[in-house]
């Protein structure tokens, strides 16, 4: 489920209309209309991109974090320009924008030129009663070589290809501890994940993607909020758990030894 698909679901969830959700934040119809279409290039940056997301988030009762991680997964990959980002963060100015440049700089810039012009031809003119002969014998003995290079590299490059894609590609396991663990799958849908222990300390939070799963433990405890309860499957300590909820349904959860 996309972000738009996201927040559209949310305020229908609180029974508000656009016109609604407009007077309760203070953003306007059309660009409410737009963020729910995925379209965040009218909302001035993502700096205002993310306040504007915070905002609708807390009109919800929506946690802002799942707003916020699916607007870094979904449109943080655009393409820009390195022009457009440079100008963005102030590092340049706009390209109609002129620079002065000082006549002393194009002064010392003329000098070095000729400078460095003059030096390159009293060193060619020095280098020009180099033996042919020698250089031609010194450069066709290095490529009898050339052969036994690439027989040397051509056996070993295929051995770690082979065993690279014999390797399992589930994700690494994390971890504060042996007490609990919970494996988490994204069996029919990718879904937004976050998880956290006992001590609050935040093991994950983003997304996995359809087909992908992850293993967490800690020693006594593991909270869990999935943004997609219907899109996901656990297993608990070993034993499997009953659905979560149902598509698109936002469910926090948590887990101990005994569960």
């Amino acid at each position: 489920m996309s972000l738009g698909s996201l927040i559209t679901k949310a305020r229908k969830d609180a029974g508000l209309s656009i016109d609604d959700l407009s007077a309760a934040t203070n953003i306007r119809v059309p660009l409410l209309r737009q963020m729910e279409s995925d379209n965040f290039s009218q909302c001035g940056g993502e700096t205002y991109a993310r306040g504007h997301l915070r905002n609708l988030a807390t009109k919800l009762n929506v946690d802002p974090q799942i707003f916020l991680s699916a607007f870094e997964d979904e449109q943080m990959h655009v393409d820009r320009s390195m022009q457009d980002l440079l100008v963005e963060n102030n590092v340049m100015r706009e390209p109609g924008e002129r620079r002065k440049v000082s006549w002393k700089v194009l002064v010392v810039i003329s000098i070095s030129t000729l400078f460095i012009a003059g030096f390159a031809q009293f060193f060619i003119s020095n280098d020009s009663t180099t033996d042919i002969p020698v250089a031609l014998e010194e450069t066709t003995e290095p490529s009898a070589s050339a052969e036994p290079t690439v027989e040397a590299t051509a056996e070993p490059t295929v051995e770690p290809t082979t065993e690279a894609t014999s390797e399992p590609t589930e994700e690494p396991v994390v971890s504060t501890g042996e007490g609990v663990e919970v494996i988490i799958t994204a069996t029919r849908a990718r879904s937004w994940l976050f998880v956290s222990d006992s001590s609050g300390r935040t093991l994950f939070s983003g997304q996995i993607s359809r087909g992908v799963s992850k293993t967490f433990t800690a020693s006594e405890q593991l909270n869990l909020k999935v943004g997609n309860a219907g899109g996901v499957d656990l297993l608990v300590n070993g034993k499997i758990v009953d659905p979560l909820g149902s598509d698109g349904q936002v469910v926090s959860v948590s887990y101990g030894v005994d569960s």
